[in-house]
């Protein structure tokens, strides 16, 4: 049984940062690439970073390029996002999953229960 659990979300001001970590359990994970994903209101759930199996390949969104930083601790089977410069455009749900392969789509038909990440103007 496949477990993703969210965590690190909360309310800030425009401008700060918070950071987020994604546990995994029920399987290793060291072997595939992890994503982050987010789902604002009213909105369809949007692709945000990936970082490859082995940490050395990363992948942005262009919307968070520069501001957000995905890394992974593969001892701990956790993935983590670091968000800077936070916008209230960011304000979402937000998700982890593996990825298929080399693309940015989930493997997993499950998601967690995802944190919440909110930016007041």
């Amino acid at each position: 049984q496949v477990q993703l659990v969210e965590s690190g979300g909360g309310l800030v001001q425009a401008g700060g940062s918070l950071r987020l970590s994604c546990a995994a359990s029920g399987r290793t994970f060291s072997s595939y690439a992890m994503g982050w994903f987010r789902q604002a209101p009213r909105k369809e759930r949007e692709f945000v970073a990936r970082i490859s199996w082995g940490g050395g390949s990363t992948l942005y969104a262009d919307s968070v390029k520069g501001r957000f930083t995905i890394s992974r601790d593969n001892a701990k089977n956790t993935v983590y996002l670091q968000m800077n410069s936070l916008e209230p455009e960011d304000t979402a749900v937000y998700y982890c999953n593996a990825l298929r392969g080399a693309t940015t789509l989930p493997l997993y038909d499950y998601w967690g229960q995802g944190t919440q990440v909110t930016v007041s103007s």
